[in-house]
């Protein structure tokens, strides 16, 4: 049998929450664990924190130039999560990932999540992480130490507005305990991804 006729396209695994929720410690710790799935690299407007570097953690672009590659249809989701602070998930990205028969990990906000979703359709899976409470999820941007306090009360605002849309993903998982969570997303992704 030839190479092109065993070949198949990677699938699509979304997790989405509210920020501080930990989806991105969870989504990192899957990846670790099954080499078959791909990190997609967002793209973003906002400065990069301390530490964060270029082409791994984002691409960071200017606000000029996300718009540019919004009329060029150049992501396959965006959305200005804040004034002129805007994040996406580049097409090319996720083609690149999906050619080479890898899935694609994309760790994105509700809404992108979503909007994934609905183009992908069963080639993706939708999972919302969700913190035990509202409480816990101020004491970790808290602890984060890297936003002012008008950051923090415009993403628990935020956050509220993005836990009504749990119930339109496939999974939600509630991160409490984090060795529990690392168990059940690590299980649901690859039940996904080894299913015909």
């Amino acid at each position: 049998m030839s190479n092109t006729e065993n070949y198949k396209k990677g699938k699509l695994v979304i997790f989405s929450a509210p920020s501080g929720s930990g989806k991105t410690t969870l989504l990192r710790y899957v990846i670790t664990q099954l080499p078959q799935l791909s990190f997609s690299v967002s793209a973003t407007s906002r400065p990069p924190r301390p530490g964060e570097k270029n082409g791994y953690d984002y691409y960071f672009i200017t606000v000029d130039e996300f718009k540019q590659k919004i009329k060029e249809n150049a992501f396959v989701e965006w959305e200005e999560v804040y004034h002129n602070q805007y994040y996406g998930s580049l097409r090319s990205e996720v083609e690149k990932i999906r050619e080479r028969g890898n899935s694609v990990a994309f760790d994105v906000d509700v809404i992108g999540g979503l909007n994934i979703k609905k183009m992908y359709g069963n080639e993706a899976l939708s999972v919302f992480v969700r913190p035990p409470s509202i409480a816990v999820l101020e004491k970790r941007l808290r602890h984060r130490s890297t936003e002012s306090e008008e950051s923090i009360r415009q993403r628990l605002d935020r956050a509220a507005y993005e836990l009504t849309f749990e119930k339109h993903f496939d999974k939600v998982l509630v991160n409490g305990d984090l060795e529990k969570a690392h168990k059940e997303a690590l299980a649901l992704v690859r039940d996904f991804i080894d299913k015909d």
